[in-house]
């Protein structure tokens, strides 16, 4: 039978390379040929498992099944974290097959196949065209990391006089700042040091916070959404951050990370503070993220790496030591 090349994980953490039978295309399936990859904090949980890594995929349609409506073979689409949901549950019913109970995504669900490879074969529903205008390279990473900020923005109703703050200058961090400032919000950014300042005022901040060693944070304004988009859950002094936050004012921890998030009490229920869960994006603000995007020339900084062992290896290696700048694409070579 027909086959693709996939890239996956290992017990021991290196990258391997793989061979996935290709099944024939069944109802509204789509066979892609793999043009570009994103590598997401997300990879780096699943190195040690015995799976196809990626979930930041574009790529050109080569093949559909026979139930396929709208997309056709030559047709330029990404995927992202979700692959299926079950299509009628409340949540999929309200547009938010993200929260479904029986989605499939990454890491649970088809782990034969992923963004690192050269072929995959994913659901009509769950692929989106790329607009004109935004490159293989620069759509990738827009499929979970853009999406991901995009959706904290969006599906809970950030107004643009809302004065967003986004913790983190960095893989996610970086596109928060865009989409947000694109979006009509005052933006202020809160960082460790000053060394990203200058590029973080260019991608759209208004202000800029430097945190460390500081035992007050002395604002323009109070912030009335924080997003928190660090690589890692941050140690945050959070003594030191609530007083900057505005009555009814939101905290979205973005951060896909282990370990209970840890936060004073008291001011929570004072200023009447939520905290608010938020992962990825369900298929209509996927899609409206990747044309907001394309309209506002939003894109992320990237590095490239061959997507080979060794390139993908390296990639890990450079996210893994915090050199990314800021997210890292993987690049099939022919």
């Amino acid at each position: 039978m027909p086959s693709f090349t996939t890239f996956k994980g290992s017990k021991d953490g290196s990258i391997k390379k793989s061979n996935t039978t290709r099944p024939d295309l069944k109802n509204d399936q789509v066979l892609l040929r793999i043009t570009a990859s994103g590598l997401c904090g997300t990879d780096e949980h699943y190195r040690h498992a015995d799976m196809a890594l990626g979930h930041e995929g574009v790529g050109i349609i080569e093949s559909v099944g026979p139930s396929v409506k709208k997309l056709k073979v030559g047709d330029r689409v990404g995927w992202g974290y979700i692959h299926d949901s079950c299509g009628d549950c409340a949540s999929c019913n309200s547009g938010r097959e993200n929260t479904c109970e029986e989605r499939d995504m990454y890491g649970t669900a088809n782990l034969d196949q992923g963004s690192m490879g050269s072929h995959a074969i994913w659901r009509e529903h769950f692929v989106f065209k790329i607009p004109t205008g935004v490159s293989d390279k620069e759509a990738a990473p827009l499929m979970c990391g853009g999406a991901t900020v995009f959706n904290a923005l969006r599906m809970y109703d950030i107004q643009p006089t809302e004065r967003v703050g986004v913790m983190g200058v960095g893989g996610l961090g970086h596109l928060a700042i865009q989409f947000a400032s694109k979006m009509g919000c005052d933006v202020v950014v809160f960082s460790g040091t000053e060394s990203k300042k200058e590029e973080a005022m260019k991608l759209g901040a208004n202000e800029f916070v430097a945190m460390k060693g500081k035992t007050e944070l002395k604002l323009q304004k109070p912030v009335d959404i924080l997003l928190v988009t660090t690589s890692a859950q941050p140690i945050i002094d959070w003594e030191l951050m609530l007083p900057a936050m505005a009555a009814n004012s939101k905290i979205f921890p973005l951060t896909v990370s282990s370990g209970n998030l840890t936060i004073p009490y008291t001011p929570i229920i004072m200023k009447g503070i939520r905290i608010q869960g938020s992962v990825v994006a369900p298929r209509g603000i996927q899609k409206q993220m990747i044309e907001f995007a394309a309209l506002h020339q939003i894109k992320p900084i990237l590095m490239e790496f061959p997507m080979t062992e060794e390139g993908i290896t390296t990639a890990m290696k450079t996210l893994g030591d915090g050199k990314m700048r800021y997210r890292g694409v993987l690049i099939p070579q022919n």
